[in-house]
């Protein structure tokens, strides 16, 4: 597809989660920290976590230098997909598509169709109609990236890509891009539809909501983020899939990575905190987690 470079590709996954972990339960520890330390239960070396928002303004871009530090001193890095991976496009690409003879107009219907195509020829200068055989997550992540009122948008992400590969450190992910695919394709696509149409229909206060969001990232005010977060409607239900599970999965995966040698993970800030977040259960599996 033309009309979609390397970078773009690459952050369309993160961009669609950073509209629904908008939504997330980020309840439980009260520190006002994006930076983590994981120590204990038999670990030779600390590990670090580093919740991220996936995206920001280049202006509000910040990684301390204590982070910097702390990414310096690690040997490995995870994020939740590898995205250094060379395939990672074509494998997201297919996986995009929709299966047989469906058309995202079918599912749209024509009045919804008409509408989000004459949304995305303002915003984007995209006809709708390059996206027909497509899943509407890819929508939904082209419009998420409008939520933010800039011209650059930074990606953490991609900034320890490139942090990596300067330093030579292995890079890897903590899921599959199938993985995260698939959590979307469990998700009815009328749920998705709506989610889109209310984007359209109410584009100034989502993009209102998006940058409170983004300014209790910067001031690291997890609890008044998840207050912010918890009361929109655009969860859908959808929690255990988006969020919960995704989050045991990570577990051992991050004890297996974290015995081999000090990492660095980097993950949504909105999978931190809650009685299924990441802290808590790396606590319960006897972890000592505290707030740098």
């Amino acid at each position: 597809m033309k009309w979609m470079n390397l970078k773009s590709g690459k952050l369309l996954m993160v961009f669609t989660f950073a509209f629904f972990s908008m939504q997330s339960n980020a309840q439980g520890d009260k520190a006002n920290s994006l930076l983590w330390e994981i120590t204990g239960n038999g670990l030779k070396q600390p590990s670090y976590l580093f919740g991220t928002i996936h995206m920001i303004c280049k202006e509000d871009f910040v990684f301390s230098a204590l982070a910097k530090e702390k990414f310096n001193a690690s040997k490995q890095v995870y994020l939740e997909l590898d995205m250094d991976d060379p395939q990672l496009q074509a494998v997201m690409m297919g996986q995009m598509q929709l299966p047989g003879k469906e058309s995202l107009k079918n599912k749209l219907g024509g009045g919804d169709f008409n509408k989000l195509d004459s949304f995305l020829k303002k915003e984007l200068g995209m006809n709708l109609a390059m996206f027909d055989r497509f899943k509407p997550m890819i929508v939904m992540s082209l419009l998420a990236q409008r939520l933010l009122s800039c011209a650059e948008i930074e990606s953490y992400e991609l900034s320890f890509v490139k942090m990596a590969s300067e330093q030579s450190k292995e890079l890897l992910g903590l899921e599959r891009i199938e993985d995260q695919v698939a959590v979307f394709d469990v998700i009815p696509d009328s749920l998705e539809i709506r989610s889109i149409m209310n984007m359209v229909n109410h584009f100034e206060s989502q993009r209102n909501e998006f940058s409170r969001m983004a300014a209790l990232y910067r001031a690291q005010d997890i609890e008044s983020l998840y207050q912010l977060m918890a009361t929109s409607p655009e969860m859908m239900g959808s929690q255990e899939l988006l969020l919960d599970r995704r989050n045991r999965n990570w577990i051992p995966v991050m004890e297996s990575a974290m015995k081999q040698s000090s990492t660095f993970f980097a993950v949504g800030a909105g999978h931190l905190a809650g009685s299924q977040g990441v802290l808590e259960l790396l606590r319960k599996q006897g972890y000592k987690v505290k707030s740098l």
